[in-house]
Formats: structure tokens, sequence, C-alpha cells
């Protein structure tokens, strides 16, 4: 292994005032073991919440496989109903290089 090839990526919002936690909650359930970590390269994902803040973190083998991998995710049908749950204006997405 090569240090500092995995990238971690961050992502922050919140959810629409008019949906469901549940509801959401179950979509990324199905988001993460029937897209995501079908997706080469995707080595972690996570979503946590504190609050009305939630926060989805994918570790990436290399950024190739983020950008191909994201790029699946957001055209798959389940992560487009991912993002019907998501507040479009609150989105952040950060990008960290694995240092250690």
């Amino acid at each position: 292994m090569v240090y500092g090839a995995h990238v971690i990526e961050i992502m922050t919002f919140e959810l629409r005032a008019d949906v469901n936690a549940e509801g959401f909650v179950e979509t990324d359930a199905r988001v993460q073991t029937e897209v995501a970590y079908r997706c080469p390269g995707l080595l972690r994902r996570t979503l946590a919440r504190n609050a009305d803040r939630w926060l989805v973190v994918q570790v990436w083998a290399s950024p190739e496989d983020g950008r191909v991998g994201r790029s699946v995710l957001e055209s798959s049908a389940l992560g487009q109903r991912f993002l019907e749950f998501v507040d479009g204006s609150t989105v952040s997405v950060e990008l960290f290089d694995n240092v250690a």
C-alpha cells in the first residue's frame, strides 16, 4: 500500500424540509449496498447525523476511483433517489488526501 494514495471524500448536507428522515436512511442503506460498494476502489462509506446536519464519508483507493465512483453513484437510479432527499443549497463536498 502506498500511503497518501487514498482519498477521503466528505459530503455534508441537510435534508429537504418536506422529506422523511427514516425514508432517507433506508434509501442511503440501499445506495451503500446496491451501488456504492459495487464501485471499484471504494474502501469505506458511512452515514452520520448531527441534529439537522448529515455527513457521508467515503474513502477511495485512489483519486481516479473516486472520480469514477462518484459518477456511477450520481448517475444511478438510487443515487438520484438519494439526492431527491437532499437540500441542494446545503451541500458541501471536500476531498482530502490520506497522509498516514
